[in-house]
């Protein structure tokens, strides 16, 4: 990172949070979360102050059957204002679903790497592009905006890193569609500090009126260091999952997401402005273990945040009065 002041007073900057457990988090899951809960769970998040949820994807229930329910939560969550809720979309049948159910924003995927986008698409990146290509017309004039995931910026597990020229030309190929914005996903969790602040501020030179987001995971405990180098680099939007669920099929035993209330609390302590209530936000991560009926990696959620005070011991005072006896 480039040392700046920047880095370590945030200075009142606002940071725009953007919340992906709902999606990114619970399709990982086991259990299959009532939708219900569902609704309660972004209705929480979004009552927390966070700039966007991806609330869903409308993708086939066989693929991610943990999802299926994805017109019922989209269509019965709680629309407050200064909330993008978008969702995962694959196709043009997936978009017209989502329009359909209200979406704001349409989120669409693809990866940078060719091998990547084969293992987990089915299909050559030119071939995801085109289809891609045809959701984006589909919506153009729509109350909708799109939002393009491009997967494996920061390196692929299984071609290892991928040039920062070819992810910047893919990201080039949406953003002359017209495309809203543009996140760069670590999606195994790759990336490291320097590396980031390097792409990020190619990006930021070369479209300064894109949206850009960043997706980390914790894969390798670089997430948080990755957020600040993004930061420090112009970016001002990012991901994140709440409780930290979320992860990736080809990085097995990873961690998930960057978790969204560790991130929400560094940035604060360091004056930076997100707009989140954290009282909202721990409670809403605090119910996840019941929820999904396993703990969750958080460490905010295990040891609180750093001025939540414990009381004294039971035997305080008799112990301060042996002390001061003794002086």
């Amino acid at each position: 990172m480039s040392g700046t002041p920047n880095v370590w007073n945030g200075a009142g900057k606002r940071i725009y949070i953007q919340e992906v457990g709902p999606r990114d988090g619970l399709q990982m899951e086991k259990v299959f979360v009532p939708t219900a809960q569902k609704i309660a769970m972004v209705d929480a998040l979004s009552a927390a102050g966070m700039a966007k949820v991806e609330v869903t994807a409308f993708v086939s229930p066989t693929a991610i059957p943990a999802l299926a329910d994805a017109e019922q939560v989209l269509r019965g969550i709680a629309r407050p204002a200064g909330t993008v809720m978008t969702c995962l979309v694959p196709n043009v049948k997936g978009a017209e679903r989502a329009m359909g159910a209200g979406a704001d924003e349409l989120n669409l995927v693809m990866s940078v790497s060719e091998t990547h986008n084969l293992a987990n698409l089915r299909m050559t990146r030119a071939q995801s592009f085109k289809g891609l290509a045809e959701v984006i017309a589909l919506v153009r004039g729509s109350p909708a905006v799109v939002n393009v995931s491009l997967s494996c910026c920061f390196g692929c597990p299984m071609e290892g890193d991928v040039p920062a020229e070819v992810v910047l030309d893919w990201a080039a190929r949406f953003v002359d569609l017209g495309v809203n914005g543009i996140t760069l996903c670590d999606t195994t969790g790759m990336a490291y500090p320097s590396q980031v602040a390097t792409l990020t501020a190619a990006f930021r030179a070369r479209w300064p009126d894109t949206e850009v987001t960043l997706h980390f995971h914790n894969t390798r405990g670089m997430g948080l260091a990755n957020v600040l180098a993004a930061i420090d680099a112009g970016a001002d939007r990012f991901d994140a999952s709440l409780g930290g669920l979320g992860g990736c099929p080809y990085a097995p035993g990873a961690t998930g997401n960057v978790c969204t209330e560790e991130v929400v609390h560094a940035l604060e302590l360091m004056g930076y402005a997100t707009g989140v209530n954290q009282d909202l936000l721990l409670a809403a991560a605090g119910r996840l273990p019941a929820l999904i009926g396993h703990d969750v990696p958080s460490q905010i959620v295990k040891a609180g945040r750093r001025l939540d005070l414990h009381p004294v011991p039971a035997d305080f005072e008799a112990t301060r009065s042996r002390a001061l006896a003794r002086a």
